[in-house]
């Protein structure tokens, strides 16, 4: 489809062909008035009419793009706009009227994608390059199209306080980052992306606002439920008293990403935290939007529950994919025996890879030791796009008390077997930015809080660490560094000549290898359940078989030492009748930092020799 042309937004400051109108839902107050001009130097102001639904409405004829303006309440509180599209100066300044009709786009021939076939690459803007903005993530596009990857990931960009944070304490849910740059420099990363034939996803988070700079409450307290309480505090109100303006305060915000910033699609925070008992659920909602302009939502949703991602019934809200994070944690007990918290649930056993993969996630109503109650509902009969797989995202990374990766967990053995596994699933894999070099810098939780919040941001994660018994030894938490420290931030920062140097430039050519086959061979996107099989061939190898009328596919995965794999064996590994297996990509090769090279298949004898743990993928000729 078509993407779609820019329309006025209804909300906020919206440039016309005369002038400029406002428009805000106070309810509460009995006035707003407009002032233009910066700190202390007010050009001039003009009075909102108020509507009988709650609105505030205005013309100013005068007014145009990159003027500064604040609304001022009942005579006596400044605040920035709820739907400001620019916060220049923080989100505690005034806001900038924004023009989206100025920028030229060159992405006229681009069209939205399906979901099925996305390859996904998670990255957070101010810790990819070393300038930490939009257009310096443009230089580093190319590298991402020669990867192999089709589609990247925007941790949220809506701004939040401070110089640095990963976007999950925004509170100006319209404005881009101003420490990114301006509107204009996201709409160009996300030019430039299409031109290189990149899809542009954008993380939202629609279930909390963040602790500091929160402004809604100024113009009503409507918009939280009073009730309702999430992890992140009180929750939105969607489906309250007065909440139909609230709920459209969301929906236009995720139509606004995909109108005037061109994005392909929205990845939704923690929604099962977004809580909502209406007849229209805020989802389905957002759902209809969505696929009206041929984007695709992703949820993030802990429940495994395929009405999420289901478009059957009454209940099913029709996402396009969820995170499933399953696949994930069996992986990372496998291969790293941590228990802990969340993981306590998990054995990493190849019985539960096998069911994981399988099905797209592991629980599907069995008791989860971590929770005390079943979890999930069964999954098997959905599409494979809808799961989307990982061994690294932000959070499995950065809610480690020292930020380290997998890589730096398990032996690089290890880490490239399960590397050609996540590159090669039947489902939707995704990376997490850094991943494919084995990047040595760690990814951390960092924050800028102003005031007594920041100045205890480190008490308040040590706890939190402790609560989620997580990492949780004295030991590691002494280690912690402080969320605040700009020295937190700055060593999350990717470091990119990594990529040129040994061992870094043998794991990325794996993962070029493994992403470009990927994405010339049909089989491996996302193929229909009926063509593929997984099974555990013993406690420490796993096989998955592609069928293909020209010669089936079979990836191996020992997670064991030194072996022989005889293929006629097993009926599973077994070569159909006239044909036998060839070595196509194999991980121990030394192009990919291994010590093994292409004799480590023996076809004379039908067997494939180890030394130790490896994953190779074979054809059958």
């Amino acid at each position: 489809m078509k993407l779609s042309s820019h329309t006025s937004l209804g909300l906020g400051a919206n440039c016309t062909s005369h002038g400029v109108t406002y428009r805000v839902w106070a309810p509460d107050r009995r006035s707003v008035r407009v002032f233009q001009g910066s700190d202390g130097l007010v050009s001039q102001s003009i009075s909102l009419t108020q509507e009988i639904n709650g609105y505030f409405v205005g013309h100013d004829p005068e007014a145009k793009a990159g003027d500064l303006y604040r609304f001022y309440l009942d005579e006596s509180t400044m605040a920035p706009d709820p739907a400001s599209r620019y916060q220049p100066f923080g989100i505690f300044g005034p806001s900038m009227i924004v023009d989206p009709e100025q920028y030229r786009w060159n992405d006229r021939a681009w069209r939205r994608p399906p979901m099925r076939g996305r390859v996904i690459y998670e990255l957070h803007v101010g810790t990819f390059s070393k300038a930490g903005t939009f257009r310096a993530a443009i230089e580093h596009l190319d590298h991402l199209v020669e990867l192999g990857v089709n589609t990247i990931e925007l941790m949220p960009v809506h701004d939040f306080p401070g110089r640095w944070n990963w976007g999950y304490d925004g509170t100006m849910l319209y404005a881009p980052a101003r420490c990114y740059g301006r509107p204009d420099d996201l709409r160009a990363l996300v030019d430039a992306a299409h031109t290189r034939g990149l899809a542009v996803v954008l993380d939202v988070v629609y279930n909390h606002l963040g602790a500091t700079g929160n402004h809604l409450p100024l113009y009503s307290p409507a918009y939280f439920h009073p009730a309702r309480e999430t992890n992140w505090g009180t929750s939105l109100n969607f489906d309250g008293d007065r909440s139909a303006p609230v709920r459209d305060f969301f929906v236009q915000n995720a139509l606004y990403w995909l109108d005037e910033f061109r994005f392909d699609g929205l990845r939704l925070d923690a929604t099962h935290a977004i809580h909502d008992e209406s007849p229209l659920h805020l989802l389905a909602e957002i759902r209809q939007g969505a696929h009206e302009r041929g984007a695709f939502l992703i949820a993030e949703d802990e429940r495994n529950d395929a009405a999420v991602i289901s478009n059957g019934g009454d209940d099913g809200l029709g996402l396009d994919a969820v995170w499933a994070d399953d696949f994930h944690h069996t992986v990372r007990v496998a291969l790293t025996r941590e228990r802990e918290g969340y993981l306590e649930s998990f054995k990493g056993d190849l019985d539960e890879w096998t069911e994981t993969l399988r099905h797209g996630w592991l629980y599907q109503g069995q008791l989860a030791p971590h929770l005390g109650e079943p979890r999930g509902t069964p999954c098997a009969e959905l599409p494979t796009e809808r799961f989307v797989h990982c061994i690294s995202n932000h959070d499995q990374v950065g809610n480690r008390a020292l930020g380290d990766r997998l890589n730096h967990l398990v032996s690089p053995e290890l880490y490239r077997a399960i590397s050609m596994v996540i590159c090669l699933t039947p489902y939707t894999p995704m990376l997490f930015m850094g991943q494919e070099w084995s990047a040595s810098s760690p990814f951390l939780y960092f924050t800028d809080h102003p005031g007594e919040l920041g100045t205890k941001m480190a008490y308040y994660r040590r706890e939190e660490f402790k609560k989620v018994r997580i990492n949780r030894s004295d030991e590691i938490l002494a280690r912690m560094p402080d969320p605040q420290a700009k020295t937190t931030f700055a060593s999350s920062v990717l470091r990119w000549d990594e990529c040129d140097r040994s061992p870094h430039s043998q794991c990325l050519a794996l993962y070029r290898e493994c992403l470009h086959l990927r994405a010339r061979v049909p089989t491996f996107q996302n193929p229909p359940r009926d063509t593929w099989r997984v099974t555990k061939i013993d406690p420490e190898l796993l096989a998955i078989r592609w069928s293909e009328n020209s010669g089936d596919w079979l990836l191996l995965v020992s997670l064991a030492g030194a072996r022989e794999i005889k293929f006629s064996a097993d009926p599973f590994t077994a070569a159909g009748s006239g044909r036998r297996w060839e070595a196509v990509v194999l991980s121990n090769d030394f192009k990919f930092g291994g010590k093994a090279g292409p004799g480590q298949l023996s076809i004379d004898r039908e067997v494939l020799t180890l030394d130790r743990p490896a994953a190779g993928l074979l054809r059958e000729t």
